[in-house]
């Protein structure tokens, strides 16, 4: 289990992290400070930390300098900012990653597996397979019975996030928010789309689904 700190000043952004990244499997602490995610990372054993760039007291820029003094932890920097002068200097102070809000919560976490796989911190698991569908983590692939099905980023994506919760019925709002982004102004109609379209490609019979199955009036479920 890896130990992951939090820092961000928007108690709605931690609220939807910590919710997401329990269920994950990680250990989470969190700072609203620059200064406070340095207090808390010399009392405790942190992994990785999740750092946004604008906060008070001290920014997140500030922050991860002085981070870098004392440590050798991977840092992914969070912000609303998306100039490329930005994820530069964000890169440039020692930064591993660099995410733009709002972000997908699949994106993040694939984003903290990558890193903490690089830092040598965990082995992420690379593949699944349930009854014939076996997907490819690290490359991104995905095959039904043997064969190569061609799926885009949210297929993929949606598709993980069923499989990891095989038998969990997962509502819209929840694959919404943790796939699409914890703002994403979108329709919970966006994920009966998505769903509809990845039936189209794995499944033999998209109308009798062996699969992905719909829980009406709730959301979807993989049952492998």
């Amino acid at each position: 289990m890896a130990n992951i700190l939090i820092c961000d000043d928007d108690r709605d952004i931690v609220a939807a992290l910590k919710i997401y990244l329990s269920s994950e499997d990680y250990r989470l602490f969190t700072a609203s400070t620059g200064k406070q995610a340095l207090d808390c990372l010399r009392e405790n054993e942190i992994d990785l930390v999740l750092m946004d760039i604008m906060m008070p007291e001290m920014d997140g820029i500030a922050a991860t300098v002085k981070l870098r003094e004392e440590y050798n932890i991977p840092v992914i920097l969070l912000t609303a900012k998306s100039e490329s002068s930005d994820k530069v200097l964000g890169l440039s102070i020692g930064a591993d990653d660099y995410v733009t809000k709002p972000f997908g919560m699949m994106e993040l976490v694939s984003r903290i597996k990558a890193v903490l796989r690089r830092s040598g911190k965990v082995e992420d698991r690379i593949d699944m397979e349930l009854s014939g569908v076996r997907m490819d983590i690290k490359k991104h692939e995905v095959t039904v019975d043997g064969k190569q099905i061609a799926l885009t980023l949210k297929e993929f994506e949606l598709l993980e996030k069923l499989m990891r919760n095989q038998g969990i019925v997962l509502t819209r709002d929840q694959l919404l928010t943790e796939i699409w982004g914890y703002d994403f102004d979108g329709e919970t109609r966006t994920v009966d789309v998505h769903i509809r379209r990845l039936r189209e490609k794995i499944e033999v019979n998209p109308s009798d689904p062996k699969y992905v199955y719909t829980k009406w009036g709730v959301g979807y479920y993989f049952r492998g």
